[in-house]
């Protein structure tokens, strides 16, 4: 059975989410061994990935992101147990 578009859209975006992913473990493991605290690291990210959609996509979808990223800390799917880091 053939993809449709659909999937293979869902399959491109699965890819680069996984690129971004591995490039940013890539910083942290980074700046974790140039000496920088782990929360100097991920407000540094935060700020600048905020700030990046800001410009690029406006205020509501920064507003968008920051409520599904909460919505995903409340449900316990970035507990401590599931990072790599």
């Amino acid at each position: 059975m053939a993809q449709s578009f659909t999937d293979l859209d869902a399959l491109v975006r699965e890819e680069k989410r996984l690129t971004a992913e591995e490039n940013y473990c890539e910083a942290w493991a980074e700046g974790l061994s140039a000496g920088i605290e782990p929360e100097i690291i991920a407000e540094a990210a935060l700020t600048t990935a905020l700030a990046e959609l800001l410009r690029s996509s406006g205020e509501p979808a920064a507003l968008a992101l920051i409520e599904r990223m909460r919505d995903r800390v409340v449900a316990g799917e970035l507990a401590p147990e599931q990072s790599r880091h």
